[in-house]
């Protein structure tokens, strides 16, 4: 089956299709830059593809330049790095080349480009955003290599404080990326170990946000489809990684799961991100082994939403337990551990992280109002397989 190539301006500029990273240095141009400045991962910045892309923009008389200081789970010290590095060069605008981690420290660094305040004072807490110079941030243009955050159409960043141990959401609207490439061939290579994380990672958002309670008929409808779409082709992505239709998909997937979760998130994500900041655990991986924990403890509250997800999916059963079945079982054909100890978690900050959760903002739409103790309770049976 061919792919085809297709052009969507929902919720951004998107340019979908296998091969299109070769229109980069177009897109750059389009945005008004010259000197784009490439934020990437260490493990990426070796590869041919940057390489690739760096030499294209060369070609087409841009001055790029990479920068790869980027921590798994994004720090302040590598916005504030990348922020240096882009002053340092005179960049006009920034490439945002990666997974997830590598995406939100790269629009980080063109909102802080142009500020003169430090980075938690965007933090999404009330009218923060109104604190931001919009007119001197950068233009960015967002190309993923992982199919599971979806940071390429989202309005923020998580970055981790250090000095707090704590994930903090940098929003404002102007972050989403102004064009985004969703080329699949820039994901053939990833391992299937991370194509299951990412891709369970996508079901989190695009599952927490059409349990949410916010009325939001469009996200709703969208995550729907996004959780179809992870159905039918993450299986297939894990077990055939050069499969350019699943990967395809799976990138549509998990760009419609960002797109979704303006709906809001839930407990998945309130418990993964202090746990994140704690741990520094792969966060795909923390929502794919959280998942079938939270969404037992929120079943009694959307059992009718479930119900109509199991017959949108065309499960062998029906009910709001199909759903977490089908999870349970989808988990497993991809490899995803059981319990938070696999992964090396242990419970000793067990109430730190509850309280650290009831506080999260993903909390606020989770369809149950849990206490800090609740999250607690939650976070331990993670860790014992207490299902």
């Amino acid at each position: 089956m061919t792919v085809p190539a297709v052009n969507w301006n929902y919720p951004t500029n998107i340019k979908a299709g296998p091969g299109r990273i070769k229109e980069l240095a177009g897109y750059c141009r389009e945005l008004g830059m010259t000197r784009p400045l490439l934020v990437t991962d260490p493990g990426l910045a070796a590869l041919p593809m940057v390489r690739d892309a760096v030499s294209a923009c060369r070609d087409a008389e841009l001055n790029c330049v990479v920068f790869h200081d980027i921590k798994g789970n994004p720090t302040g010290r590598n916005v504030d790095d990348g922020v240096a590095a882009f002053r340092r060069g005179q960049h006009d605008g920034v490439i945002a080349f990666g997974g997830g981690s590598a995406l939100d420290a790269a629009k980080a660094i063109a909102l802080m480009a142009g500020q003169d305040r430090p980075l938690w004072d965007f933090e999404d807490i009330g009218d923060n955003h109104l604190r931001v110079n919009a007119a001197a941030m950068a233009p960015v243009v967002a190309a993923p290599t992982t199919a599971g955050t979806g940071s390429e159409v989202g309005r923020a960043s998580v970055i981790t404080d250090e000095a707090a141990q704590v994930k903090r959401i940098i929003f404002h609207a102007r972050m989403l990326p102004s064009i985004v490439i969703l080329d699949a061939e820039l994901t053939v290579g990833l391992p299937p170990k991370i194509t299951a994380a990412t891709g369970m990672d996508a079901l989190s958002h695009n599952l927490e946000a059409y349990c949410s309670p916010v009325f939001h008929p469009m996200a709703a409808g969208i995550a729907l489809e996004g959780m179809r779409l992870i159905k039918e082709y993450l299986p297939q992505a894990v077990a055939d990684g050069a499969d350019l239709q699943a990967r395809q998909q799976m990138l549509t997937a998990s760009c419609m799961g960002a797109t979704a979760f303006q709906r809001g998130l839930g407990a998945m994500h309130a418990l993964a991100h202090p746990l994140g900041a704690l741990y520094d655990a792969h966060h795909g991986m923390l929502n794919a082994i959280l998942m079938p924990y939270v969404l037992k403890a929120n079943e009694h509250a959307v059992a009718p939403r479930l119900e109509a997800l199991a017959r949108y999916l065309g499960l062998p059963q029906q009910g709001p337990g199909a759903v977490l079945e089908w999870v349970l079982g989808l988990r497993q054909a991809v490899g995803i551990p059981h319990t938070l100890a696999e992964i090396g978690l242990d419970d000793a900050q067990a109430e730190r992280v509850g309280h650290m959760a009831s506080q999260d903002p993903s909390a606020g739409t989770n369809p149950v109002n849990f206490s800090a103790e609740k999250y607690s309770q939650l976070f331990r049976a993670a860790i014992r397989g207490n299902l």
